[in-house]
């Protein structure tokens, strides 16, 4: 079976890679145009270019596929190389870019999402973020046929998988991502073979996982410390939660809840030492801080971060 595979961040970086391994044939990559990113702001490819260039794989990189969109000269070419290019099949994964029904409509078998929730719950951008903050027990990876609804389509098959009480959104990310590897695969193989049963999405469930926004991670300390965790969860690694200590925005990466009453205002450090970590009061418990960083600085426990960076009587605010 010949692949057309479109995709842009790891996640899809690993599906690619399960699919090539698995004797899939890829005659085409697409992903996401180069962005400027690190400290230099140089130009750098996404993982799933860098993949597909360092397994001799042809990439194209589109600003879009809208026909009627700002650049239909673009979106023309890139129709014109899929109609030329022999595939049976295109796999899409957090590829960044809306497919219009003039892409979905070329390939013979139609284009199949891997998509990292349990449709329907959490379509959109940020499923993993999403139901980490949300307090989810489980998540998994659905295998759904696309249509142009977002994240509406039909689904082929679906996993689920257990999020831990410690899990962030990158360890849930890395498992998830090697799970829609092995379900895509799957999938693909039995298409080929047998066929898979496909099943409508019910409406009832259904909820929509909104793009994160740097703005979210700014910590609202009046929100109850079990809030508060699973937001710098799902905030780890990106964008970083963080609030501010007397002026100076500090990143949280790694709390829990204490069990004791916290008898002060929401944001005041209770206290701030090597054996307790950074203890600080919520609107309802206290929050134990475990791993910060200040600006310029690396990430640390608590213990070895107060050494530099002394809190006793700090008091945290939302910016």
């Amino acid at each position: 079976m010949k692949v057309i595979f479109a995709g842009t961040p790891e996640f899809a970086a690993v599906a690619l890679a399960a699919l090539r391994e698995n004797g899939f044939e890829i005659p085409l990559v697409l992903t996401q145009p180069d962005r400027p990113a690190g400290r230099g702001m140089q130009l750098q490819a996404s993982p799933v270019k860098q993949y597909a260039q360092s397994h001799a794989i042809p990439v194209a990189q589109p600003v879009s596929l809208r026909l009627d969109g700002k650049h239909p000269r673009v979106a023309e070419e890139a129709h014109a190389l899929l109609r030329a290019t022999p595939h049976d099949v295109m796999v899409v994964a957090a590829y960044g870019l809306i497919l219009p029904r003039s892409v979905l409509a070329i390939p013979r078998l139609g284009c199949i999402n891997i998509h990292a929730s349990l449709l329907p719950r959490w379509r959109g951008a940020a499923p993993i973020h999403r139901a980490i903050e949300a307090g989810d027990a489980e998540t998994g990876v659905t295998i759904m046929q696309m249509e142009e609804g977002l994240d509406t389509g039909p689904m082929l098959l679906a996993e689920s998988m257990p999020i831990l009480p410690g899990d962030t959104t990158g360890s849930l990310h890395d498992r998830l991502a090697t799970l829609g590897g092995k379900l895509i695969v799957d999938a693909l193989r039995r298409v080929d073979e047998t066929g898979l049963e496909v099943i409508p999405q019910p409406e009832q469930g259904a909820n929509y996982a909104a793009k994160i926004s740097k703005e979210e991670a700014a910590l609202d300390f009046r929100l109850d410390a079990a809030s508060l965790v699973r937001k710098i969860r799902a905030f780890n690694p990106f964008p970083g939660a963080y609030g501010l200590c007397n002026g100076v925005p500090v990143k949280l990466w790694q709390a829990e809840v204490q069990d004791s009453p916290a008898g002060r205002n929401p944001g005041d450090v209770i206290a701030a030492s090597a054996e307790d970590g950074v203890l600080v009061a919520t609107g309802s418990g206290v929050l134990r801080i475990l791993e910060l960083q200040k600006p310029g600085g690396k990430r640390l426990p608590a213990a070895e971060f107060l050494k530099g960076f002394p809190m006793g009587g700090a008091t945290f605010c939302q910016p």
